[in-house]
């Protein structure tokens, strides 16, 4: 299991789905990790309470380049509530708990919770994702 896990956030950091920036989407957050040098710049379209486009820019190790590829391709075509209930399980995941449901390819990113110097690197375009929702609940 533990290879196709490997196997999966390999793919993800050399084929990232969604790395188009989302030119012209309505929402934008832009978020770094000082420490290690990742950034990311995360766009959101949300057409009534659904994420109807997502993508991002930015760079980073292969944890945060994957994790961002795998959040924009779990997101889109989801409520916002949906999106904002993968955040939490994954910032729990990423802390050592288990997740309330089968989170499919996302499990591939919980052996990252072994590596507490990486648990940032993995949460970077989930805490985006968050950030960006906030704004728009404030819109």
């Amino acid at each position: 299991m533990d290879e196709l896990y490997q196997e999966i956030i390999l793919d993800h950091h050399r084929n990232p789905r969604h790395r188009d920036g989302c030119v012209g989407c309505t929402l934008s957050v832009h978020q770094d990790n000082p420490l290690c040098g990742d950034e990311i710049t995360l766009g959101l379209e949300i057409e009534d309470g659904v994420i109807v486009r997502a993508g991002y820019e930015g760079q980073g190790c292969s944890i945060s380049t994957a994790s961002a590829s795998m959040m924009a391709e779990s997101v889109k075509g989801q409520p916002v509530a949906r999106a904002r209930a993968l955040f939490e399980m994954m910032r729990r995941m990423m802390h050592g708990e288990s997740p309330d449901e089968d989170l499919g390819d996302l499990m591939a990113l919980g052996g990252v919770a072994r590596f507490p110097v990486r648990v940032k690197c993995a949460l970077l375009p989930w805490t985006a994702l968050n950030e960006a929702l906030d704004k728009e609940g404030d819109a």
